[in-house]
């Protein structure tokens, strides 16, 4: 199976992480791993002043803080996966990076904020949820 993890570094992720690890149906070298983190794109402005390379920089420090510790995980593991960031807003690049990577499933950590709250507030997840035909499992 094709697994798209989509991480932020939060808690959530480490409960996700948690819940994969616990499960042998969902964690084995026969599944095809791809871990992603969203980072969210500096204002145009604020690009402009500070110029291309410090905010490159900023994108590739920011993914790494991400996407080491769920690096770590994997390499204990003994498992391979492909590590990608992307910078975007995160609901429409899961979505986006499921559809185009053809993926069998999408797993994501959620805080679990009731309907009114996601409405108001928003969430990744519940973007994600509008946005994507991939069949997803949120973990809270």
């Amino acid at each position: 199976m094709k697994i798209l993890l989509a991480v932020d570094g939060s808690s959530y992720t480490k409960k996700m992480l948690a819940y994969v690890a616990a499960h042998d149906e969902w964690l084995g070298s026969r599944h095809d791993y791809t871990v992603l983190h969203c980072v969210t794109p500096v204002p145009h402005r604020a690009a402009a002043f500070a110029g291309a390379a410090i905010v490159q920089s900023y994108y590739e420090d920011e993914a790494e803080t991400v996407l080491r510790p769920v690096r770590e995980f994997f390499a204990a593991q003994g498992i391979a996966a492909t590590f990608r960031h992307r910078i975007g807003l995160p609901g429409p690049e899961i979505a986006d990076t499921a559809e185009q990577g053809r993926y069998d499933l999408v797993m994501l950590g959620s805080h679990g904020h009731g309907a009114l709250v996601g409405m108001i507030l928003g969430s990744a997840a519940t973007k994600v949820v509008a946005l994507c035909s991939t069949p997803l499992l949120l973990i809270r």
